[in-house]
């Protein structure tokens, strides 16, 4: 560790190499693995209290394991693929290539168990940073391209950033994009009683298997959708949500901000991007500690877009092309 005012080292999760950044003071602390790049903690000092807002693996099984997909890097492609089926640049492709039914089931990118080299890692009196590079993506089934990507995790004054950066290291054009699946939890306890803002315009509805209707069917204006409507700060009640939102709208400094607050203590934060749809989730369905954290989903593109005509120009890497994608946590209270 450094003897500035932030610090950034390596450890050991058991098995696993983690990295830390920290304040120097000891009030802010994050661990990230490098196996996924996946955030593991982000403590906090709150009231004089030490609290971890994020719900992250615990131990280096579920590491390795990853449950739930917990703060996964998800590229190139972000939540789930119909049928594990696309078409680009007119050419048809299946990422299961003989696998029927049920069991076809292709969802949240390649680079989950990716060991990711640690790039750079850096500190000084203005920011703790590292770098996560993976070359992972290359040519499988059902995705016949390769591209280079590099996670940068930056904790200073204003929070957490999280800047992505995926290059198409491939011959030919390639369907790309990114997100980030974190869970985040305010308060003990389960999350019906702490409050949601999520500053869209636009649901997506989705059939029972969770992929967009289609065409304009999936987007509903939310003035039509009263139940999922949190374009203004409320109790997430009895809310079962797994939901999409697009047409987002930015403060006055260019940041999309969704909000998570617990309105007992006071303590809140705000999940920042500066593009893309947010993707809310309230954990209902996970195997562990169910409905006690909620996942506020940053990404790029809406799922399914590999098979959305309207996203075919977002998700399009040109070879040679590199393309960022950048957001964050701030705490407020």
């Amino acid at each position: 560790m450094s003897a500035t005012r932030y610090a950034a080292g390596r450890s050991r999760l058991g098995g696993q190499d983690i990295v830390v950044l920290a304040d120097a003071d000891g009030s802010r602390r994050i661990r990230i693995a490098r196996h996924g790049a996946a955030l593991l903690g982000f403590e906090v000092v709150f009231a004089g209290a030490a609290r971890d807002l994020a719900d992250g693996y615990r131990d280096a099984a579920e590491v390795a394991a990853r449950p739930g997909s917990r703060f996964a890097i998800m590229v190139p492609f972000a939540g789930r693929i119909a049928d594990a089926r696309y078409r680009f640049d007119g050419q048809p492709q299946d990422l299961q290539p003989g696998v029927a039914g049920a069991a076809r089931a292709s969802r949240h990118g390649f680079v989950r168990d990716a060991d990711f080299d640690i790039a750079a890692l850096s500190a000084d009196d203005s920011s703790a940073q590292v770098t996560l590079a993976t070359s992972a993506i290359r040519p499988q089934p059902g995705y016949p391209h390769a591209i280079d990507l590099a996670v940068t995790y930056t904790l200073d004054a204003g929070g957490l950033t999280l800047e992505a950066r995926m290059r198409n290291v491939g011959d030919s054009a390639a369907p790309c994009f990114f997100g980030w699946h974190p869970y985040f939890r305010v308060a003990a306890g389960e999350v019906d009683g702490w409050q949601l803002q999520i500053p869209a315009q636009t649901l997506i509805r989705t059939g029972a298997d969770l992929i967009a209707l289609a065409g304009t069917e999936a987007y509903v204006a939310l003035d039509d959708a009263p139940a999922l409507d949190f374009r203004e700060p409320r109790r997430i009640g009895d809310s079962i949500l797994d939901q999409g939102y697009t047409d987002l709208e930015a403060d006055a400094d260019g940041r999309i901000r969704t909000r998570l607050r617990d309105p007992a203590s006071g303590f809140g934060i705000a999940v920042w991007q500066e593009s893309g749809v947010m993707h809310a989730f309230t954990a209902d369905t996970v195997s562990r500690d169910a409905r006690r954290a909620v996942a506020l989903e940053p990404m790029e593109c809406m799922a399914d877009a590999f098979n959305r005509p309207e996203c075919a120009e977002a998700v399009r890497l040109e070879p040679g092309a590199e393309r960022r994608f950048r957001c964050g946590v701030e705490i407020e209270s």
